[in-house]
Parts: structure tokens; C-alpha cells; sequence
């Protein structure tokens, strides 16, 4: 696939509607984890320089850096679920007639399954992050495009938990339960408190509409 930002969007939507396997839901989540970041982005940039908001300025220039980094991080993760989901299904193809060959395809499957764990788990990090940020853009940000700040904490929210359902649905075929533990419990605590936090914000952008 090419990658998103050497297509357009209505390219990117057809190859998701299409009947293949990639990109899917891991590359969606990060598209509007990207998107949130994006949000962020344009709060700041419609904050900075305006005399109105001279107090918070160096706290906007500060959050825009930060969701710079996140959105070219998440960007990065499109393809990178592309590249994992696309490894495993190779797996799945390996041949498994001898007891050798069916050793070997389960190792390199539960192997690859790992790492198709890891991509998400990072995605919903990188969101739980954007929640946060999306606070500050809330509070502080131009009330003129406050409303970008309270889509952009609907659009980390959801593709943080996007994401997660990408960690489960790959946990439960690992065998390596002590991993998968692991994982789940990094995720847990990554969607702690998220609902109630993604509500709060809300709120405080409904609240200056």
C-alpha cells in the first residue's frame, strides 16, 4: 500500500472499503489518532501570535510540538500495521504438511503476533496521550476554533480505543500467556480514567460554545 501521505484520502478510504486485508481497523485507529493530533495542531496554530492569548503562548508553542511528534508518530504507524498485518498473513501461508513445517509456521505466527500487538499498544498510548493534550488545547486554546479541540479529544478517544480492540483480538491468539498478561495489563492501565477524562473535556469545550 502506499503510504497515506503519498495518496489521497479518497484513495486511502476505497483500499479500506476494498476486500482486501489491509490497511484495516489498526490503520483506521491510527489515521484518527493522526487526525486528532492534526486538531491539536490547528488550535495552536490559531492561538499563537493572536495579542488576545500572549499569556498562553509559550504553553501553545510547547502543546503544538507535542502534537507534532504524536501526529508524525501515529502517521508512521499506519503503514507500520500494513507491514505486521501483512507479515502475518505470510505466516498463515507457510506450508504445515510435515510435523517440521507445522512447528515452524506456529513459532513464526505467535512470533509475528507479538509484534502485531506491539503496533496498537503504541497507537493507544500515543492516543491516551493526545486526550491529554487536548485539555490544554480546551483550556487555553483560541475559543474562535474551540470546537477543534473538543473533536479532537472525541477523535483521540476513539482511536485509542480502536486500537485497543486491535491488542485484544491479538492477545488471545498469543500463546505466550506471561506476554499476553503483560500487555493487557499495559493496556489496562493505558484506558484508565479515559472515558471519565475524554467526558471532562468535553464538557469544557461544550461549555465555551
Amino acid at each position: 500500500m502506499t503510504e497515506l501521505k503519498e495518496q489521497s484520502i479518497e484513495t486511502f478510504l476505497d483500499e479500506l472499503a476494498s476486500k482486501q486485508a489491509t490497511p484495516g481497523g489498526g490503520s483506521a485507529a491510527a489515521v484518527i489518532g493522526a487526525q486528532s493530533a492534526a486538531l491539536i495542531s490547528m488550535v495552536c496554530n490559531l492561538t499563537i501570535g493572536k495579542p488576545k492569548y500572549s499569556e498562553v503562548e509559550k504553553d501553545m508553542k510547547t502543546l503544538l510540538q507535542q502534537s507534532e511528534d504524536l501526529r508524525t508518530e501515529l502517521t508512521g504507524m499506519i503503514k507500520a500495521d500494513v507491514d505486521v498485518f501483512d507479515k502475518l498473513m505470510s505466516c498463515y501461508g507457510l506450508p504445515k504438511e510435515t510435523e517440521q513445517e507445522k512447528t515452524n509456521r506456529s513459532e513464526k505466527i505467535q512470533r509475528v503476533l507479538k509484534e502485531a500487538t506491539l503496533v496498537p499498544l503504541e497507537c493507544a498510548k500515543a492516543c491516551a496521550q493526545l486526550i491529554k493534550l487536548s485539555r490544554i488545547a480546551a483550556e487555553k486554546g483560541n475559543v474562535g476554533v474551540i470546537s477543534d479541540a473538543g473533536v479532537a479529544v472525541m477523535a483521540g478517544y476513539g482511536a485509542l480505543k480502536s486500537a485497543a480492540l486491535n491488542v485484544y483480538i491479538n492477545t488471545g491468539s498469543i500463546k505466550d500467556k506471561k506476554f499476553a498478561t503483560e500487555k493487557l495489563a499495559e493496556l489496562k492501565q493505558i484506558i484508565n480514567g479515559v472515558d471519565i477524562e475524554a467526558e471532562e473535556i468535553y464538557q469544557i469545550v461544550k461549555s465555551k460554545l
